[in-house]
């Protein structure tokens, strides 16, 4: 005789396993963190690989524009977690433009300065005079002046700026004397050709005299195969960095387009010297729709309290303006 077969059971006194769901709005959480992270620890992001520090850098004021969706997506998850981080990169954002914008356009200056890169196919040099000279600058820094567009050039600004200095496709006009003009030698040594884009000369103020270079960095290149392409400029910024180092004087001002911005450390060389208006904004190329601002005013033993960009020229960048306090 078999036995019957034992009836089954359930032994309730086991607890079941039960899945703890993701915290709502986790991804969005994420986010925020990085893009704060990226803002304020940009630096740390290394340029080895395709120079992808240089190229964040380049465009770090556009990260702020990941708060307002990111916002609009926490809203819409009610994600707690994700709204009590949603200050850090708002913060980081802002504590970028609290850090560097410029004065309100009352504060006592002593020189205005222009910058441009004209184009080397700018059909209207007049018409772009007239928006340089709207502002009333003492000085003004052309790079791209071709030879054959010289004259043209020369003969809109000399009646009201007759001091002139220049050197290869850079130029400055001046309303005060000029004097001690000299190249700056800062060919990237991967460029055989002809090449001379920068300059020193002495401008005589009449607050005393002071040193101004004019510079024009080699342009950028964007690809797959090598990345974000600053060798180049990052070569050239070395030398123009090693003739301001070498520099004397005690004022001196660099006006020119450096290909850059002030946050790219390609520029150390350079920027780790002189010292300008760090607001996000004055954008200056390109010029139908800027993205950055590559075009600078500089200082040392001076303060560069204001800078802003000017109306489009036939030029590809827009001009930018400074007010310096000497």
């Amino acid at each position: 005789m078999t036995a019957p077969p034992a009836a089954a059971t359930t032994d309730r006194s086991l607890p079941r396993r039960t899945r703890v769901p993701a915290p709502r709005g986790l991804v969005t959480a994420s986010l925020s963190v990085l893009v704060a992270g990226l803002l304020v620890l940009h630096a740390a992001v290394p340029n080895t690989l395709g120079h992808l520090g240089s190229l964040l850098e380049s465009f770090l004021p556009w990260l702020g524009l990941a708060v307002p969706p990111l916002l609009g997506v926490a809203l819409l998850r009610r994600s707690t977690i994700a709204l009590v981080t949603l200050p850090l990169p708002g913060g980081a954002r802002l504590g970028r433009v609290a850090r560097g914008g410029g004065p309100p356009a009352d504060v006592p200056y002593d020189l205005t300065v222009v910058q441009h890169n004209v184009s080397d196919e700018n059909p209207d040099p007049a018409g772009t005079v007239r928006a340089l000279t709207a502002v009333s600058p003492d000085l003004i820094a052309l790079e791209e002046v071709t030879e054959q567009a010289l004259a043209d050039w020369s003969a809109a600004l000399s009646p009201a700026y007759p001091h002139t200095a220049i050197q290869g496709t850079v130029g400055l006009w001046s309303k005060y004397p000029v004097s001690d003009v000299r190249v700056v030698e800062i060919r990237p040594r991967a460029i055989v050709d002809d090449w001379s884009r920068g300059m020193r000369a002495t401008v005589r103020l009449p607050q005393g005299d002071v040193a101004v270079y004019v510079a024009h960095l080699p342009s950028l290149r964007l690809g797959w195969t090598h990345g974000f392409g600053s060798t180049r400029r990052d070569g050239s910024a070395e030398k123009l960095g090693a003739a301001l180092a070498a520099e004397p004087s005690q004022r001196v001002l660099l006006l020119g387009d450096l290909n850059g911005t002030l946050d790219d450390r390609g520029l150390d060389p350079v920027t780790s010297q002189l010292t300008s208006d760090r607001s996000d904004f004055a954008f200056s190329w390109p010029a139908p729709a800027p993205l950055a601002r590559i075009d600078h005013v500089l200082a040392r033993g001076a303060t560069v309290t204001h800078v802003w960009s000017l109306p489009r020229t036939g030029s590809d960048h827009l001009p930018v303006a400074a007010r310096i306090r000497l």
